[in-house]
Formats: C-alpha cells, sequence, structure tokens
C-alpha cells in the first residue's frame, strides 16, 4: 500500500478527528501521473455539491508521455467516491462552525487509488507551539537514546 503523497501541514494545521477513505475520479493520464509521484496536496480541499463531494486545488501535473495537443488541468475538481450517508454526515459537519474537511494522503489499496479525508478542528496558535515543542522533546530523546547530544 504505497503512499503517494501526504499532507503534512494539515497534521500541523488542525486537529483530525475523524478520517474517511475515499475512491475519486480520475482519467488514465492522472492515474499514471500519480503512480510516478506527480502529485501536490498543498492547498486542497474537500466541498459539496448536489448530494456529491468533490476535491478542489488537488494538484495532479500532466503525465510526460501523455498526448501533448490535449488540454489538460491540473487543478481540476475532482468528485469523491463516499457513501450517501457519509456524504450527509460530513456535509452536515462541515456546515458546524470551525470544522473542515481536508484530505491527508493519497495511497494505492489493491488496483485503486484512494485518498484518506479527515474532519478536521483548526488548531489555535498555542495549539501548534505545543505541537512544535513536542516534537523538539522526541527528537532531543531520541539523540540522547542514541548518544548523540
Amino acid at each position: 500500500m504505497p503512499q503517494y503523497a501526504t499532507n503534512k501541514k494539515a497534521h500541523f494545521e488542525y486537529e483530525i478527528l475523524d478520517i474517511y477513505e475515499a475512491g475519486f475520479v480520475l482519467t488514465g493520464e492522472e492515474v499514471k501521473s500519480i503512480r510516478a509521484g506527480h502529485i501536490n496536496m498543498a492547498g486542497a480541499f474537500v466541498t459539496f455539491h448536489n448530494d456529491e463531494a468533490f476535491i478542489s486545488n488537488l494538484h495532479i501535473s500532466k503525465y510526460k508521455n501523455s498526448n501533448p495537443k490535449k488540454e489538460y488541468e491540473p487543478e481540476r475538481t475532482r468528485k469523491l467516491l463516499l457513501s450517501h450517508k457519509e456524504i450527509n454526515y460530513l456535509r452536515g459537519k462541515n456546515q458546524e462552525k470551525g470544522l473542515t474537511i481536508v484530505p491527508l494522503s493519497v495511497y494505492t489499496k489493491g488496483p485503486y487509488i484512494k485518498v484518506e479525508i479527515g474532519l478536521a478542528k483548526g488548531k489555535k496558535l498555542h495549539d501548534k507551539r505545543k505541537t512544535i515543542q513536542d516534537r523538539e522533546e522526541k527528537k532531543t530523546m531520541g539523540r540522547a537514546l542514541k548518544g548523540n547530544y
């Protein structure tokens, strides 16, 4: 189950409350491009339109061996494949104040490419400082255990 991209910023900016797995609609060129590692999740987000979920701002570069004459939009909106129950639940949570839905990672599961999305709550500045402090303490303890002061 190789991971092609992770949204590291999401874990720093948001507190992840719930995680969901979803498929998403891709073209053949996009699948090949993702498998080659040409995907960027920075700034991606999930929106809802007409009882369907979409992922926006997910940048998938054009596959280098594709038809050069064909029009291609790297940041087009792509449909997420979720059940109606999950869509209705997430739409309700998305409308609550302070909650948003962000993509966390893109990976394969069997022959399919999946995206992991998380229901997230924005962190305050002091929460981010705490995250940085915990990360630094973890690094220091790891160095001390190895003997590299």
